[in-house]
C-alpha cells in the first residue's frame, strides 16, 4: 500500500504559518523520502534512505537530530512502481516532459526519485524568517541560491495533480541532496546527463493538520491570489 504523508497544507504554509508543529522524529515515522520546511522558514527539509538533512541558507547541508521541527513537508516510505533510465543531456523543463509521460496519471500524486549525475544543478534556500511572519511569497523574494557544476546525486520529488493545488504545488516539487551530503536545496534548474529514475504511484493521500497549534486552529486564513503567490514563491 502506497501512501504519501503531507504534514499542514502547502496554502497554510503561504499565508504565513511558519512554526514548526511537527518534530523530524514523528515526520519519520510516516515515511522514509520526502521534502518540506523547517520551523521559521529555516532551509529546505530532504528526507533520504530514513535520514533528514537541511539545506541552510549559508549553503550547509547538516544532518538533523529529529529533534528539530516542521511547519510543513511531505513524505513516505517509498516502494518504485515503475523506473527507466535516461542518457541523453536535457534541461529541467524538457526532462519534465519525459517524466510526464512515465507517470502512471496525471490525476494522482507521485513520488519522483533521480538518482543521476548533472552538467549543472540550481538551487535556492529560504531564509530564516522571524515574526511576524510576512506572506511565504515575501520571504521567498530574498532568498540565496546557489550553482554547482558536475555533481552526482538524488532528486526527491511529489508530482501534485492540477485538483489539489493548494494543497500543495500542481506539478512537481522536487529538492536535490548531492552523493557526498554537502549540497542541497529546493531545486529551480539542473541539466541532467544520465540518470536511474524510479517512480512511486501514489493510492492514499494522508492530509495532517497540526490541530494542537492554536493560532493555526484560530486563524483567519486569507488564501487570495493563492495559485500566482505559489508559482511565484514555489
Amino acid at each position: 500500500m502506497t501512501r504519501l504523508f503531507q504534514h499542514q497544507t502547502l496554502g497554510d504554509l503561504m499565508a504565513g504559518f511558519f512554526d514548526g508543529s511537527m518534530t523530524i522524529d514523528a515526520l519519520l515515522e510516516h515515511g522514509n523520502y520526502g521534502i518540506g520546511t523547517m520551523d521559521h522558514l529555516d532551509g529546505e527539509l530532504i528526507v533520504i534512505d530514513g535520514q533528514a538533512y537541511q539545506a541552510r541558507e549559508d549553503g550547509q547541508l547538516i544532518e538533523l537530530t529529529g529533534k528539530e521541527t516542521v511547519p510543513y513537508a511531505s513524505v513516505t516510505f517509498f516502494k518504485s512502481h515503475h523506473t527507466f533510465d535516461v542518457a541523453t543531456p536535457m534541461n529541467m523543463l524538457d526532462f519534465q516532459e519525459v517524466l510526464k509521460t512515465q507517470l502512471q496519471s496525471l490525476h494522482t500524486f507521485s513520488v519522483i526519485k533521480i538518482e543521476g549525475s548533472f552538467e549543472s544543478m540550481h538551487t535556492r534556500v529560504i531564509p530564516r524568517t522571524e515574526k511576524p511572519y510576512p506572506r511565504f511569497v515575501e520571504a521567498s523574494r530574498v532568498q540565496p541560491e546557489f550553482k554547482t557544476q558536475n555533481v552526482k546525486g538524488t532528486c526527491i520529488g511529489v508530482y501534485g495533480p492540477y485538483l489539489f493545488e493548494g494543497v500543495v504545488k500542481q506539478g512537481f516539487h522536487c529538492h536535490f541532496i548531492s552523493e557526498d551530503r554537502q549540497f542541497g536545496g529546493h531545486i529551480l534548474d539542473y541539466v541532467i546527463n544520465q540518470g536511474h529514475i524510479a517512480i512511486q504511484t501514489v493510492r492514499h493521500f494522508d492530509q495532517h493538520f497540526a490541530i494542537d497549534n492554536e493560532a493555526f486552529m484560530n486563524a483567519d486564513i486569507n488564501y487570495d491570489n493563492l495559485v500566482a503567490e505559489i508559482n511565484e514563491g514555489e
